[in-house]
C-alpha cells in the first residue's frame, strides 16, 4: 500500500504489528527512447505490487541516483556519491526513530548499488535491516532474461515495459550492437560512443516476454519482504 493513500494515524496503528516498508530507488535519466523515468517508475510499481498483499507500507520513489556518466544528456542530473548516501542514512534514520526497522530498498538502477554497504553498516548500528534489492538483475530474474535474449541492456527491450513507453515515440526495429561502453572518460565522449542512448540489443521484443520478467520480478521482490529478514 502506498502511504500517499494512508494519513499519519493509520500509519502509527501499522506500526503497532509490522515494522516493515520499503523504499523504491530510481533515477532520472536517459533510456533512449523510453521515459526519462524508466527506473524510477519501475522501481516503484514493482515495490508496489510486491507489497499490496502483505500490506506493507511502501514510500513515494526516490527519483535522483548516482548517473554522472550521462552528464551530457539532457534531464540526466545526478547526485554524488557521499550526497546519496548520507540522503539515504538520514531518510532511514528519521523512519528508524518513528519506530520502523526493516527497511526494503526496491532498486532500479544499477548505479545506486554503491549505498548498498554504507546503508549496510548503518544498519548494523542501530539494531535495524536493510535489504538492498537490484529487482532486474536478481537470480530469477537474470535467468529469465538470459533464456529470453542474452543481449538486453540498458535501454534495449529489457526495459521496454508498456508503462515506461512514450505516447507517440517510435521505436528502431533494428538489433544495435552490443556496445562495450567505456565510463572512464568525459560524459561527452560517453554520449557519442552510445549515440541514442541505448548499450546494445533489440530495443522490443513482444509483451508477453516481458510481462513474465515483471510477474518474476514482482515475485521475488514479495518473497523478499515476506522472509529475507535475519
Amino acid at each position: 500500500m502506498r502511504i500517499h493513500d494512508l494519513n499519519w494515524m493509520q500509519l502509527e496503528a501499522y506500526l503497532e504489528r509490522d515494522d516493515r516498508i520499503v523504499l523504491p530507488l530510481g533515477s532520472t535519466e536517459q533510456h533512449a527512447y523510453l521515459s526519462l523515468g524508466t527506473d524510477s517508475i519501475l522501481a516503484e510499481r514493482l515495490a508496489v505490487e510486491a507489497a499490496e498483499p502483505l500490506g506493507v507500507p511502501v514510500l513515494p520513489v526516490l527519483s535522483y541516483g548516482l548517473v554522472p556518466s550521462f552528464a551530457a544528456f539532457p534531464g540526466s542530473p545526478s547526485l554524488a556519491e557521499p550526497t546519496y548516501v548520507a540522503l539515504l542514512r538520514e531518510l532511514l534514520g528519521s523512519l528508524h526513530g518513528q519506530g520502523f526497522r526493516r527497511f526494503l530498498l526496491v532498486n532500479g538502477h544499477g548505479g545506486n548499488t554503491p549505498a548498498a554497504q554504507p546503508l549496510a553498516e548503518w544498519a548494523e548500528g542501530v539494531g535495524a535491516q536493510v535489504l538492498f534489492h537490484n529487482w532486474w538483475n536478481s537470480e530469477r530474474v537474470w535467468a529469465l532474461v538470459e533464456e529470453i535474449d542474452p543481449e538486453g541492456s540498458h535501454a534495449s527491450w529489457t526495459e521496454n515495459f508498456p508503462w515506461t513507453r512514450l505516447s507517440g515515440v517510435s521505436l528502431p526495429a533494428e538489433h544495435k550492437p552490443r556496445l562495450d561502453v567505456r565510463r572512464d572518460v568525459p560524459p561527452s565522449e560517453i554520449r557519442a560512443q552510445i549515440g541514442d542512448g541505448s548499450f546494445g540489443g533489440w530495443y522490443e521484443r513482444p509483451d508477453e516476454e516481458l510481462l513474465r520478467i515483471w510477474q518474476v520480478g514482482v515475485e521475488e521482490a514479495r518473497e523478499l519482504l515476506e522472509s529475507g529478514w535475519i
